[in-house]
């Protein structure tokens, strides 16, 4: 028995000492509970709403501040006309539009029922649906309310739904945009993250070493057979995305493929980067399936809104590549938008494409340890 408790005691030196497992261990499902437990949120919270207001009276005022008040909604201004509604769709930062029909608190008072239409985003069903509810629910209470006196008796106000972008409220919209984020940024960094690893456990390093190639042309070297196979399996996700889910791309298709190509490159390098500071094949694996995929799944906004998250959470995303190439693709795929809309999403991804390259020089030994 002493022998057998002797052996336990061991064991346990052996998982202390080793920082890895512990961290497996103890800090991965850590992780997993904060992440989860404040990113997955069915909630609205400070999501922009703009108000076309064509009666400006005082029900209008009334009803504005109510919605705004309520600490769903964030109030993204007011628009002049109907033309600036696509414009302010088109920004991203707008996820509804509230028009009140000229004569609102007139027709409210006189005829006891007035209507407004809620013009919501539909490139995100989800996001779409809560944005819509939670304005319904708040245009109810304060039919109640402002039909509490016997001087005013029973008033109506009739919503109309429209869904702007995707009438038809179908979910591939969403979900085949982050799914090509998802597939692009793990199969890139996931090939090339064990490429450096394998020259090293497969003994061929030495080869690489004593070449007159430099470190950059070594990495270039590996990354491009990659980038082509690559770029022809987003020919083939795009051809899948149209003919079987019927994904339209409203935009330039030159202009979609650049971003793909460029979406690509940065996962490559990503993926080297990974593959000089692995010491094995098993642990560049690893660090590429779970350090970027339910980072990408949760923290990019593919499925939750990242508006809706604690502040905290927006900043960990601001790191992470799929945030801004899932904004572009929507954008051009299903808003139709050009390169004016999306400059700064792809300079983000310019600057971090040539920041993982100068780390994979910096990190790229030429001597073997």
């Amino acid at each position: 028995m002493n022998r057998f408790l002797g052996f336990v005691k061991k064991e346990f030196l052996h998982i202390f000492r080793d920082y890895r497992t512990l961290f497996i261990l103890f800090g991965i499902p850590a992780a997993q509970i904060l992440i989860f437990g404040y990113a997955v949120s069915t909630d609205i919270k400070n999501a922009g709403v703009a108000f076309l207001d064509l009666s400006k009276d005082e029900v209008t005022r009334m009803l504005t501040n109510k919605i705004t008040s309520s600490g769903f909604f964030r109030n993204n201004g007011n628009l002049l006309n109907y033309n600036e509604i696509d414009e302010v769709f088109k920004k991203g930062k707008t996820k509804a539009v509230i028009v009140f029909e000229e004569n609102f608190g007139k027709n409210l008072g006189s005829e006891g029922k007035a209507s407004l239409s809620i013009i919501a985003d539909g490139s995100e069903p989800n996001t779409a649906t809560l944005v819509v509810n939670y304005t319904m629910a708040i245009i109810n209470d304060f039919n109640r309310e402002y039909s509490g006196t016997p001087a005013r008796g029973s008033i109506i106000i009739q919503p109309e739904v429209k869904m702007y972008f995707n009438p038809e409220m179908k979910s591939h919209f969403m979900f085949v945009p982050g799914v090509i984020t998802l597939i692009l940024i793990l199969i890139c960094a996931l090939m090339t993250s064990v490429t450096i690893t394998r020259e090293k456990e497969f003994g061929t390093m030495e080869v690489l070493l004593v070449s007159p190639l430099r470190p950059i042309q070594i990495i270039l070297g590996k990354v491009m057979p990659y980038f082509i196979l690559s770029f022809i399996n987003v020919l083939l996700i795009l051809a899948l995305s149209w003919f079987v889910f019927g994904l339209p791309v409203k935009g330039s298709m030159v202009l979609l493929l650049a971003e793909c190509m460029l979406y690509i490159l940065m996962s490559l390098t990503l993926g080297i980067l990974i593959s000089t500071v692995s010491k094995s094949m098993q642990q560049a694996i690893f660090i590429s399936l779970i350090g970027l995929m339910l980072p990408t799944i949760l923290l990019s906004g593919f499925i939750f809104p990242i508006e809706n998250m604690p502040k905290i959470y927006d900043y960990v995303s601001m790191i992470m590549p799929p945030r801004y190439f899932i904004l572009i693709i929507k954008n051009i795929m299903i808003k139709g938008t050009g390169l004016a809309y999306i400059w700064k999403e792809t300079l983000i991804l310019i600057v971090m494409t040539i920041v993982f390259v100068a780390l994979s020089v910096r990190k790229f030994k030429i001597r073997l340890e």
